[in-house]
């Protein structure tokens, strides 16, 4: 039997490149960063670098602490309220900065992000297909 699926945007990346890069933005008041980011349907967690938190002003330590690991390892991340925007959808949600000043990843995970979006993914052609969760078109 064949499902049918409905996308509001349609974003097309390049295939040569590592990863699946999205333009991101994370907003606290007046101060805005814009970043590309990759879709990590693998992380729990949305993690910037600490230096995008210190930017927004957040005193980084000060947030909720998570502890993230990762197939090599692990670290440590800091959690604050922050307006993620990506492809034209914001969410008021809490995303996490690194600890350690030389992470430098950008990364769109389930929680956060993933959980609040219906995503579509053909890898071959590049197209990475986005629909808020809730949009009644679906």
């Amino acid at each position: 039997m064949a499902e049918t699926l409905v996308f509001s945007k349609l974003h097309f990346y390049d295939t040569r490149e590592i990863g699946i890069s999205v333009p991101a933005a994370l907003a606290v008041g007046d101060k805005t960063i814009e970043f590309q980011a990759k879709v990590d349907p693998g992380s729990s967690l949305c993690v910037f670098p600490r230096q995008y938190g210190e930017e927004l002003g957040f005193d980084i330590e000060s947030g909720e602490y998570q502890r993230i690991g990762t197939v090599t390892g692990g670290f440590d991340a800091f959690g604050h309220w922050a307006t993620l925007s990506v492809l034209g959808y914001e969410y008021e949600t809490t995303v996490y900065f690194a600890k350690d000043h030389s992470f430098n990843r950008n990364i769109l995970g389930r929680q956060g992000w993933l959980d609040r979006v219906r995503l579509g993914l053909v890898d071959y052609d590049g197209k990475l297909y986005l629909s808020d969760y809730n949009d009644p078109t679906f």
